[in-house]
């Protein structure tokens, strides 16, 4: 028998990863290709006056998963780890692959975009804006299979 806390922290964490999810890929399509922009016939460029305009990290994410997606991660993995086993198999799984994807938020999304917001366009800014839109697509990759997981360790509970 899962206990009730635990039952209300899991749909805490799947409706947020639904929402991390959900803006994540929002973000990347609508808002990201106007930092890193290629007006016609030219090169991308990285508009850091773009993004920190937009600031979507303090305006945004810092509500939405930087501290109740973490919290709600670390919650889990707690309750998973005391789940009965029918539950705590996918609900582990869940729960470490939105770890995963904090820690690769907090070790380089953050950092790299705290930098980028502070750089001025050059060869240089434009390849790192790139490869952190590039890689992005992981990111989103990590929510999404936690977010199934988690939705997943419903038809256990």
């Amino acid at each position: 028998m899962v206990a009730a806390w635990s039952k209300v922290v899991l749909w805490l964490f799947v409706i947020n990863l639904g929402i991390a999810f959900g803006a994540g890929l929002y973000e990347h399509r609508i808002v990201v290709p106007r930092w890193i922009g290629s007006p016609p016939g030219s090169e991308r460029r990285w508009d850091a006056e773009a993004a920190r305009r937009d600031d979507t990290g303090r305006r945004f994410w810092g509500f939405v998963t930087t501290v109740p997606l973490t919290l709600l991660t670390l919650a889990n993995v707690i309750a998973a780890w005391g789940a009965p086993a029918t539950v705590c198999g996918w609900w582990l799984v869940a729960a470490f692959l939105a770890l995963a994807d904090r820690i690769f938020t907090f070790s380089y999304f953050i950092p790299t975009m705290i930098r980028l917001m502070a750089a001025a366009d050059s060869p240089q800014s434009q390849a790192t804006a790139i490869q952190w839109s590039n890689l992005d697509y992981a990111r989103h990759a990590f929510v999404l299979l936690a977010w199934l997981a988690a939705l997943k360790t419903f038809s256990f509970v």
